[in-house]
Order: structure tokens, then sequence, then C-alpha cells
């Protein structure tokens, strides 16, 4: 709540930084790169929501040393130093993968649905055009971020798995095509339904099983 209120009035330069991968874009089309929004509140709502998930990210080094706190004194000396390289990866995969959907993945995504853009013109078309609303662009590409960054702790989870023995490398290749579908079922739910960011999501999610699997193996 602290790191929330401290957040709040950078919210605007958050949102605007969040908003670059649409805003370029139109402006490349000689496009109007403003968003609207359509309910009196929702530009307020809009910056708690940026100000409690940048709370969050900002508080987070504080909650992780607490929790690891409250495992610590659980552990011996040897399981202290063998999970400390987890804790330094864990962060670190999470922003590679956060940094994957803001420059690559977003950008992509974003390119495919303007397409569906037209003018109106001879042929009678009626013209449809993009103009979005602040709440749904965040929404949408808060999602993208948390999505690809929660499935970049796949590697950190799966190893970790086979430190404590739950599963090994030959019990992870034995299901690798059930992996596959699961995968497949995951792009499909947390990414909107595009058939690009869902290729996209998978391939790289099943890289970082096959990953999994060798890091495991040598564990």
């Amino acid at each position: 709540l602290l790191c929330m209120v401290c957040v709040f009035p950078f919210s605007k330069y958050i949102f605007n930084f969040l908003a670059m991968p649409i805003t370029e874009l139109l402006s490349s089309q000689n496009e109007s790169s403003d968003l609207i929004f359509t309910g009196l509140q929702q530009g307020f709502v809009v910056n708690v929501k940026i100000s409690f998930f940048g709370g969050f990210i900002v508080s987070f080094p504080f909650i992780g040393f607490q929790i690891w706190r409250f495992i610590a004194p659980g552990l011996y000396k040897k399981e202290k130093l063998a999970f400390l390289p987890f804790l330094i990866a864990s962060p670190v995969l999470f922003i590679i993968g956060a940094a994957f959907a803001y420059f690559t993945v977003l950008p992509l995504a974003f390119n495919f649905f303007l397409s569906f853009q037209n003018t109106s013109d001879l042929n009678n078309l009626v013209g449809i055009k993009y103009l979005g609303t602040i709440n749904e662009y965040l929404s949408l590409t808060m999602r993208f971020i948390l999505a690809f960054g929660i499935c970049f702790q796949l590697p950190v989870l799966l190893t970790l798995m086979g430190k404590a023995g739950l599963v090994s490398s030959q019990s992870l290749m034995r299901v690798r095509k059930y992996a596959i579908v699961a995968i497949l079922v995951i792009a499909a739910i947390v990414t909107p339904p595009d058939v690009i960011t869902q290729i996209i999501l998978f391939s790289v999610v099943y890289s970082l099983y096959e990953i999994s699997i060798f890091l495991v193996k040598l564990v």
C-alpha cells in the first residue's frame, strides 16, 4: 500500500511507457495516437490499476525477502546455497519474459489487430477505425506482459521440482506430448484469440520446456 501511494504520482508516465507500442504503430500509419476513456471514472481507475501493479513490483523485493526469512530456518546451509541461483534466476527470467512481450510480441499483435481497419471507399465499404480506450488497452497490455513473465518461470519451477525429486528428465520426456497439448491450451487462454500470438507463446514456452528437461538432467 505504501509503495502504491508512492507510485501513484508517476502512474501517467508509466502508462505512457506502456502505451508506446500502440502509439508508435499508429503514428507510423499517420493515424491519431490518442487513447480515449468513455466512462468518467475510467481515467482515475486506470491510474489506480497502474499504481497497484507498480506498487507490487516495487515492494516485491521486500515481500520476497520476508518469504525467504520464513523458509530459510527450515533449510540446511547446503540447501540455502542450492536455492540461491533459483532466487536470482526467477526475477531475471520474469524481466526477460516481460521485455520479450513488450518489445517483440505486442508490436506484432497490435499490427495484426490494426490490419482490420479500413476506410470508406467507392465500393461502399463502411469505414472501420480503431479508437482505443485506456482501460481496454491497459488490460490487454498487462495481460500480455504478465503472461509471458509468468511463463518464463517454467525452467525455474521444473528444475526446483527436479532437485526435490518430484520429476525427472525421463518423466518430462515421457509426458512431452501431453505438455504440448497443455501449452497450447494455456497459450489459447492467456492470449487474445489470434493465431499469431498463440503460436509465439507456444513456441517460447515449449522451447523453455525442452530447456527445463536439460536443466533437470543436470541437477
